[in-house]
């Protein structure tokens, strides 16, 4: 309210396209006009371009887009490791990384940011649209969802205390849903055609990839579940055919072995890893040294 009285007050003008809006003796101003913003014109307006409280606000401003940006790679991970553990998105974003964060949101949700930046130019004024729409969506859910979460509990609430605080509750959240959804409407109808018709195509696509991600996990979930009943699963292999990986002749690796050999296999090897041909060369001669009656 503030930005908006003093722009009020100073004769702040804001072009739709100023490339073509603005006229210079007769002529449009043209694409290499850039258009300061309405902070910066009114700053420059009360504080005089150049001046210390000028400079103060601007990387005040500039703070705060950055910690607003910040904000989505501190939520997005997280929300993206919830839906992940309950099988609306790869399980891969619930892994930690090395740093104990959620590695793959945070790559993902930057290659998001960068395709988009890239797509609208870095402009703005066009990306504004998809915030709009996607921040009033949320909203509007997330008060609706508080109605219904305050009708559940009002259904089996007997203490007229609580009874009282669960209507008071669900009369704010009504009335926070009512007028969220009034400006989503409005943001709807108004920018539509200027790219908000892009946020929801994004989320319709976003729900169908979603519902299609649960519908294989549940399938797969679904093929390797365990019989209730005995089933030839239990039944024991025909063959076994034994691996001991060996790094070098130690005694967890001979215990290793024993215990190998009483499983009675069919087969029994024991593998390593050609790393370094020299450590590899000296372990076959130490094997063949020690006469180990297992192949390597």
């Amino acid at each position: 309210c503030g930005i908006i009285a003093l722009a009020m007050s100073t004769k702040v003008r804001m072009a739709e396209n100023p490339a073509t809006d603005l006229i210079h003796n007769g002529v449009p101003i043209g694409s290499g006009y850039v258009q300061n913003p309405v902070i910066s014109q009114v700053a420059e307006a009360v504080f005089g371009k150049g001046s210390f409280l000028f400079i103060v606000l601007a990387a005040a401003t500039a703070l705060v887009l950055f910690l607003a940006a910040n904000t989505a790679y501190n939520g997005f991970p997280l929300l993206g490791s919830i839906l992940a553990q309950d099988r609306y998105l790869p399980r891969q974003l619930h892994t930690r990384g090395d740093r104990l964060a959620f590695s793959n949101g945070i790559v993902l949700l930057a290659g998001a940011a960068t395709l988009l930046v890239v797509i609208y130019g870095a402009d703005s004024t066009r990306l504004i649209q998809l915030y709009i729409v996607g921040v009033f969506v949320s909203f509007t859910l997330s008060q609706t969802g508080m109605v219904r979460h305050w009708n559940r509990h009002l259904r089996t609430e007997r203490d007229p205390a609580k009874r009282s605080h669960m209507i008071r509750s669900r009369a704010i959240n009504a009335f926070g849903a009512f007028f969220t959804g009034l400006v989503l409407v409005v943001v709807l109808v108004t920018k539509f055609t200027h790219g908000a018709w892009v946020a929801l195509l994004g989320m319709v696509i976003f729900y169908a990839t979603m519902s299609a991600i649960r519908k294989h996990y549940d399938r797969v979930a679904e093929e390797i579940a365990a019989p209730e009943g005995p089933s030839d699963d239990s039944v024991r292999p025909s063959r076994v055919h034994s691996v001991v990986l060996i790094s070098k002749i130690h005694r967890p690796t001979l215990r290793a072995l024993a215990y190998a050999k009483l499983m009675r296999s069919d087969t029994l090897e024991a593998l390593s890893v050609n790393v370094d041909p020299a450590e590899t060369k000296a372990l076959r001669e130490e094997w063949e040294r020690r006469g180990i009656d297992v192949p390597l």
